[in-house]
């Protein structure tokens, strides 16, 4: 009976094993078929074009020729990069570009924010007010800062010109100026973001330190520096982060205002890579352009991770 009863047992336990593995495997296939759809995607629009784009960087393809006339060049794409005065040029503007638009973006966003957040009245209405701009069409925001820098009836000029000003800049029109004039707009047009992002970090300090702060009779600028930069380490470094990866994928603003002109003076990598791809049709440069950018962002990228941690250490 005692045998009997062990064997009637480890039956049922073998049972319920294979049921249980049974209904784990009907499981798993139900999750892998929902997820198909999104890997295939992730494949075919993710993927793939990136190892297509690193193959063509090594080949020479007419896009006009078809998929037939690629031809293997190995390093010669990487070669002319070096020889080419516009790619160097856009490589230089990207870099002014990014020096400028970072560092005072993000000041002058912290710094609003702070005020918004600590000694405004009606904080909801500045929040959308400098919100707007970043959700607005950039159609739309550069035919308004085209019409304020317009070089002669443009308001900014006007005003200008009645400080004593005889000859103000032509802004978009003078080589000397267009890339100045695209950095004003594109920091103006970020900021409304980056103040949000500040301010739900400012929301997560607690009160009490800067109450024991006060106690203690520390001025604001101490309580600036000793609490608030500290506490926004991890929003200062995201923020840091993803406007040094959006400053190296600037174009539309550019393409819209200026065209990479006059004489390539507001030209970017981003609009290099579109002008050898679909107007000369160089997609093999073109793709050589875009992973010199690549591995830019990314080593650019790495460094200031690796500065903010060291930093929040």
């Amino acid at each position: 009976m005692l045998a009997k009863g062990r064997s009637e047992a480890s039956t049922t336990a073998l049972q319920t094993r294979r049921k249980y593995w049974n209904n784990n495997r009907r499981e798993s296939l139900a999750a892998w078929l929902f997820l198909t759809p999104e890997i295939v995607g992730i494949v075919l629009l993710s993927v793939f074009p990136i190892l297509f784009s690193l193959y063509l960087s090594f080949c020479d393809w007419n896009l006009v020729g078809g998929l037939g006339s690629i031809k293997w060049t190995g390093l010669e794409n990487y070669r002319l990069l070096l020889e080419d005065n516009k790619v160097l040029m856009a490589l230089k503007n990207n870099m002014t570009y990014t020096l400028f638009v970072v560092p005072i973006g993000i000041f002058l966003a912290l710094l609003l924010s702070v005020v918004i957040h600590s000694r405004v009245h009606g904080k909801d209405y500045f929040k959308v007010a400098f919100f707007v701009p970043y959700i607005s069409s950039i159609v739309a925001l550069g035919s308004v800062w085209s019409a304020l820098f317009h070089p002669s009836q443009g308001p900014i000029n006007r005003f200008l010109m009645n400080l004593g000003i005889t000859e103000p800049p032509k802004w978009l029109a003078d080589t000397h100026y267009s890339l100045t004039a695209i950095i004003i707009i594109a920091i103006w047009a970020a900021l409304g973001y980056q103040i949000i992002i500040f301010i739900a970090g400012l929301s997560n300090i607690p009160e009490e330190l800067y109450e024991a702060a006060n106690i203690d009779g520390a001025s604001s600028i101490q309580q600036f520096r000793a609490i608030t930069l500290p506490m926004l380490g991890p929003t200062l470094s995201f923020l840091i982060i993803t406007t040094l990866m959006s400053s190296f994928k600037v174009f539309d603003l550019i393409a819209f205002l200026t065209d990479g002109g006059p004489n390539e003076s507001s030209t970017v990598l981003v609009y290099r890579i579109y002008e050898e791809g679909f107007r000369n049709f160089r997609m093999g440069y073109a793709s050589a352009i875009s992973w010199l950018l690549f591995l830019i962002v990314g080593v650019l990228t790495l460094l200031t991770w690796r500065f903010q941690r060291q930093k929040n250490n």
